[in-house]
């Protein structure tokens, strides 16, 4: 192991170890703080938006390119083998929670910014997870400089310039609350409702296709949680479910979202609305977009091809700012038990960070 793989690993170690889980969105500034220490020379400034929503951007002096990380993770969830917050380091993988999504890469930037003199422009955010992105879209509305932006998410380091747009949405089911020995029970529990709408739903996607783009085809569709009831002898007065799609580049996800909104039963529903929604990268036209393909190229960077999950790199692209997604770690170990990043992508992405710096 190398002496930059072993800064790489120290720095991350820090970093899975400030609990920074998305939701509660209770992150304080503990682990900004340890960023700032870590960034000397660095011109720093951290806002906070309210409600666990933080920026810092750090810069030396006068970049183009703009390098973006969010510090938050999704929930740790009961089925790790070991604390999610420390790292435990094996033959070829590190094991923490944000190890891969994305603090591994937030620890390869910060042995690389120690390692040169290079100017540069680091945005550290904190709501990535929570499925608004409140930082990036308050930094967007700032003015700005940056021909480009590199968004670190994990691309088992291969620059990635198209990914599918997102959309969530939430429907509130209406029941008549009662006793479950009446007859009544099989038409007006909202679970069952709700019940009934996940099956036209599932059914809708699973027939669904919607062209292709690329290597990626059609759409994607998920029922993240269902909630309602009381208990088995009670018929459930209000039921509610949350569910989200992927779309491709040009696809029109508020016309996907709207559609499966109206396969539910008007006088069944209590209340129904879009929660989140963003645009793909690249928001239409052909691939390879030529801005982003130009500033991968122009930084060295292998391409890969479009992926089936979503980054704010398209938020950045949609702002007219040039966006490349490049990362350690593969997506199929986000957000799951044990996650964990591969050592010799970090140790990858660390020389990669450092080579464009120089």
């Amino acid at each position: 192991m190398n002496d930059l793989l072993k800064t790489t690993l120290a720095h991350l170690r820090e970093l899975v170890s400030f609990d920074t889980q998305n939701p509660p969105r209770a992150i304080g500034n503990d682990i900004f703080d340890y960023l700032t220490a870590k960034l000397p020379g660095f011109d720093v400034q951290l806002e906070d938006f309210g409600d666990g929503c933080k920026n810092l951007l750090a810069t030396r002096g006068r970049p183009q390119t703009l390098f973006n990380f969010h510090i938050d993770t999704v929930p740790a969830g009961p089925h790790w083998d070991s604390d999610p917050f420390d790292l435990q380091v094996g033959e070829d993988r590190a094991t923490a929670l944000g190890a891969c999504d994305i603090k591994g890469a937030a620890a390869c930037m910060l042995t690389a910014a120690a390692q040169t003199r290079g100017d540069m422009a680091l945005l550290f955010s904190s709501d990535e997870e929570a499925g608004n992105s409140q930082c990036i879209q308050a930094f967007l509305e700032r003015e700005h400089e940056y021909r480009g932006v590199i968004v670190a998410e994990p691309t088992r380091c291969k620059a990635v310039l198209a990914h599918r747009g997102i959309g969530s949405a939430y429907l509130r089911f209406r029941g008549v609350a009662g006793h479950a020995s009446d007859a009544r029970a099989l038409g007006d529990s909202a679970v069952h409702r709700a019940a009934r709408w996940a099956g036209r739903a599932l059914d809708y996607a699973e027939r669904g296709s919607g062209g292709e783009y690329e290597n990626l085809r059609g759409f994607r569709f998920n029922i993240g949680r269902i909630e309602g009831g009381v208990k088995p002898n009670v018929i459930a007065g209000s039921a509610e479910m949350k569910f989200g799609v992927r779309t491709l580049p040009g696809q029109d996800s508020a016309a996907l979202l709207t559609h499966f909104l109206q396969l539910a039963e008007p006088h069944e529903i209590e209340d129904a609305a879009t929660t989140f929604r963003a645009p793909s990268l690249p928001t239409a036209g052909a691939y390879p977009p030529p801005a982003s393909l130009a500033l991968a190229q122009s930084l060295g960077l292998e391409l890969g091809e479009p992926v089936d999950f979503w980054t704010e790199a398209a938020l950045f692209s949609a702002a007219g700012i040039p966006a490349v997604v490049f990362g350690p770690g593969d997506i199929a170990q986000a957000h799951t038990a044990d996650e964990w990043v591969a050592l010799a992508q970090l140790d990858q992405v660390t020389q990669t960070y450092a080579r464009i710096m120089s």
